[in-house]
């Protein structure tokens, strides 16, 4: 295929992706209060302005937006979240019809197996995120002084519950990557489980640095599942080492310099 026709592919294939994600997030508008609460359902918030004072401080705090174009603009940020999450199928479709022309059928197979993993990996790490909030916004509140209020603005508990969930999502695709790298061949099981105190130590200072909150529960939740992730990486990739070895025996038990037996002409070919 030229230059232009590659350009054409690429767009239309933009404008279906495009499109999808129009739709959901019109649709996500339609719903964006319903989605506005379910975001900053793991807040404790106080229940009147008086119960957020100085005797509930440290416990619960008041939700609040800031300006009157804040509601408008907290409304397109969660609507246009929902759009890119409920388009997603559609948008991953389009990019794989876009690569797949370029693949050979054994790459074609893989890559359908890692795009199987990889989705369910991410979505875990997200809800696992999720699950991670109310008790990460307990403990940041609790540093609150005995005599003051807690504001917590709706725009930046978005922005910190987006950055953990991408954060959290992103990380749960390390062993993806990792077992990618073994059956490419690049990177041995052997190798991977002798690197295991280097890999614990990085993804704990992966953690630390990586978690939006910067509080020791958000650290520990992020370091936990992907140390065991990264062991059950190791499990996978010492099958398939110990799958591949019948092969790899046979292959160096060739002699470089022997030539091979060439059969004759009216003899069929030898099976090895």
């Amino acid at each position: 295929m030229p230059l232009a026709g590659h350009l054409r592919e690429l767009r239309n294939r933009l404008t279906k992706a495009i499109g999808a994600v129009v739709v959901t997030t019109v649709v996500g508008g339609l719903f964006h209060k319903q989605l506005i609460d379910f975001v900053i359902a793991p807040l404790p918030g106080c229940t009147t302005v008086q119960e957020g004072s100085a005797t509930a401080a440290g416990r619960c705090g008041v939700i609040a937006t800031n300006g009157l174009l804040s509601p408008v603009t907290l409304a397109l940020k969660v609507s246009l979240t929902a759009g890119l999450v409920g388009a997603s199928p559609v948008w991953l479709h389009q990019l794989w019809q876009f690569l797949a022309p370029g693949l050979r059928r054994g790459e074609r197979k893989y890559t359908l197996a890692f795009l199987a993993t990889g989705i369910p990996l991410f979505l875990t790490g997200a809800v696992f995120a999720y699950a991670v909030l109310p008790a990460t916004a307990r403990i940041l509140i609790s540093f609150t002084p005995d005599r003051a209020t807690s504001i917590l603005p709706v725009d930046d508990f978005l922005d910190l519950a987006t950055r953990m969930v991408v954060v959290f999502g992103l990380s749960f695709e390390l062993p993806l990557l990792l077992v990618m790298l073994n059956l490419a061949g690049i990177l041995s099981a052997a190798r991977m489980t002798g690197w295991w105190r280097h890999m614990v130590l990085g993804v704990a200072a992966f953690a630390a640095i990586a978690t939006p909150s910067g509080d020791p529960l958000s650290m520990l939740a992020l370091a936990g599942p992907v140390t065991a992730l990264y062991l059950v990486a190791c499990a996978v990739s010492w099958l398939n080492d110990r799958r591949r070895e019948p092969a790899d025996t046979a292959a160096r038990a060739l002699d470089a310099d022997e030539p091979s037996v060439l059969p004759e002409p009216n003899e069929p070919p030898q099976r090895p």
